[in-house]
Formats: C-alpha cells, structure tokens, sequence
C-alpha cells in the first residue's frame, strides 16, 4: 500500500504530457468555511501538495455561493469552477448543502446553454478532516480540465 501512495505522489510532482503544449488551467474554487476550505488548510499545514492551479475563494456556506458567481468567474477567464461543502448532515447552516446540490445541478444546465462543458464545474464535499480527500480532488479536477483546454468564450 506504501508502493501506491508514494507512485502517486510522484505522479503529482510531474508535468502531464499535456502541459508540454504550455496550457495550465485557471480553476476557481468556492469553498466553505467550515469545512472544505478547513480540509484544504489541513492539507498546508500537514504539507499534502495540492494543485497549484486552484485559486480559493472561501465562503461561509457552500449554500451561499451565487450561480452568478460561478458564471462571472467563467467570464473572468476561469477555465473550471469547483465548489466544495459539507457532507450531508454536517452543515452548519443546516440546508445549505442541499441548495448547493440543486444550483449546481441546474448552473450546468445553463452552463450547456453558453457552451461551457459541465465537465467545467465540479461539486465536491470534503470535510474538514479529509485534507488528503482535497488534494486528490485537486488535482483529478485539474487534470480533467487540461484535458478539455482552454476555456474560450464567444462574447458578442
């Protein structure tokens, strides 16, 4: 099991073939307070590498992120949105996971509308405790957004 941990980490410290072309992706993420953005701190602190690629944006509640948000930051040259809460049950807000889940669910739908791949958007829950849990998400979500390339909007 050790074998596995440590290949994957030298996996993580290379460059994919794709990033020969010269493309990183910009990826924004909205992370709650409590605890998507407490795992990503519990990640720095025990010094897990994550995706250097991720900018964090740290809300209250995930419920609290606006589809508008995610929208602007696409907009702003963002090639991927992520957007982390609380498992079921554990939210301080009480609902604001559930709302999250059904924004997000309909902003894909819209996403499909301005031809942003849904793909582009990804919702997570990482508790405060699952720092390996986020830097695993981290950069699967980057990798899959290198993949897709850049981002190009077609603005009128």
């Amino acid at each position: 099991m050790e074998t596995k941990e440590k290949e994957k980490k030298v996996e993580r410290n290379e460059k994919p073939a794709s990033a020969a072309n010269g493309f990183e992706p910009k990826i924004v993420a909205f992370l709650c307070n409590w605890c998507s953005y407490s795992g990503a701190d519990l990640a720095g602190i025990s010094r897990i590498q994550s995706s250097p690629n991720i900018r964090v944006i740290r809300t209250m509640c995930s419920g609290r992120v606006d589809p508008s948000f995610v929208v602007r930051a696409f907009q702003l040259g963002a090639d991927g949105v992520m957007v982390g809460g609380c498992h079921f049950g554990d939210c301080h807000y009480v609902e604001g996971n559930f709302k999250t889940m059904r924004r997000v669910e309909l902003l894909k739908m819209v996403l499909q509308q301005f031809g942003i791949d849904e793909k582009r958007l990804r919702l997570e829950w990482i508790s405060a405790s699952e720092a390996e849990k986020y830097a695993e998400v981290t950069f699967e979500f980057t990798e899959e957004v290198r993949k897709l390339g850049p981002l190009k909007l077609v603005s009128n």
